[in-house]
């Protein structure tokens, strides 16, 4: 089901709690809402869309990833870049990296790794800086 973003500071600015099996619905949600901000959105967390779980949806090419509970492992490559976001208004100067690598869950609560380069690599670094309570 879409749902509403949310743009309340100090909300999105708590860390998220774990995501458990009770929170598969997420990845629908998420999916829903990121299709319908097409234009504008290439990932968003679960915060995002007010719940405060550890769960992260963006854009890998033609398909859209869902990461339960996802942990940053390893990254390289630091470089400067501007993001915006649905939540906030105007674009923001952030440190990223080019290559990272990322354990989580998956749909059907499977452990997987993923490693990220380029684009996708910096969406999904933004999308667990909200899982943090991280503004950018």
């Amino acid at each position: 089901m879409e749902k509403k973003i949310v743009k309340d500071i100090l909300f999105l600015s708590q860390v998220s709690q774990l995501a458990s099996q009770d929170d598969l619905y997420l990845a629908r949600d998420l999916q829903d809402t990121l299709l319908a901000n097409r234009e504008t959105c290439v990932g968003l967390a679960a915060n995002m869309i007010g719940v405060q779980k550890r769960v992260i949806i963006f854009n890998l090419g033609l398909v859209s990833v869902v990461m339960f509970n996802p942990v940053l492992l390893s990254f390289e490559g630091p470089y400067e870049a501007e993001e915006g976001c649905l939540s906030l208004v105007g674009v923001r100067s952030t440190k990223r990296y080019e290559t990272i690598r990322v354990a989580y869950r998956d749909s059907k609560w499977q452990e997987q790794t993923m490693t990220l380069t380029g684009f996708p690599a910096q969406i999904c670094q933004h999308e667990l800086d909200h899982l943090e309570g991280r503004i950018i």
